[in-house]
């Protein structure tokens, strides 16, 4: 008898749209594993600033992505979960902009994508897994039962990283943020290496104008977890 393979929910999306959060939130409400896929980049980008390699050394990229030292730790409902690069708390220097900014200069390297796609495959374990990022649904679980593509307008995203980071006590420019995220959009939707862009069979949810709790209820909705 063939064993059924482990269910994923797969939530990709622009930076901004929610998915962290609501990614967070439903694996705990279902009780499954966590994915944050954007974190590998995150961290691949960090780890080669750190280590001296320009991002324009594909060959040196593709040796810090494949020996990251990396572990994602659960934490108190509301929180970021804590990302762990060799020891070493990282998650506030994953999360700033400009963290955002060269993880995508990264994540366009295809033999960089190459590097990280069996590790993110392995974090699909029973009792099953809910993946975020930009191309879960289309590269690394294909085969997922549940594809959510979320998204927000440009100004919506904008408005939402300003209010993160004002929250944060940071000085930041609203219409800077707003020229980064549609630099970003433009940048990840037309790179040769898996583009972002929703899956053929993904259910598109606009999470713009919506409280968090009715993006995750219209998630949990075509997750069939409603």
């Amino acid at each position: 008898m063939t064993q059924s393979p482990v269910p994923v929910i797969t939530i990709d999306g622009p930076s901004g749209a929610g998915k962290g959060t609501v990614t967070q939130m439903l694996a705990r409400r279902l009780g499954w594993h966590l994915l944050d896929s954007g974190a590998l980049y995150r961290l691949t980008a960090l780890a080669a600033v750190r280590q001296g390699v320009p991002f324009d050394d594909e060959p040196g990229l593709v040796r810090v992505a494949a020996s990251l030292d990396v572990r994602f730790e659960p934490t108190p409902a509301g929180e970021p979960v804590r990302v762990i690069l060799a020891g070493e708390d990282v998650t506030a220097e994953v999360r700033t902009e400009s963290a955002g900014d060269n993880a995508s200069k990264v994540a366009v390297i295809q033999a960089v994508r190459d590097a990280l796609l069996q590790r993110q495959r392995d974090f699909r374990q029973a009792p099953g897994l809910v993946a975020d990022g930009r191309d879960m649904g289309t590269v690394v679980f294909p085969d997922a039962p549940t594809k959510i593509f979320l998204t927000a307008s440009a100004e919506e995203r904008a408005q939402r990283r300003y209010r993160q980071l004002k929250d944060a006590g940071l000085s930041v420019n609203i219409d800077a943020l707003l020229d980064e995220i549609r630099a970003r959009d433009d940048r990840d939707m037309n790179r040769s290496a898996a583009p972002l862009k929703p899956a053929d069979d993904a259910q598109v949810i606009d999470s713009t104008g919506l409280g968090i709790e009715e993006v995750l209820g219209k998630v949990m909705a075509a997750a069939g977890q409603a």
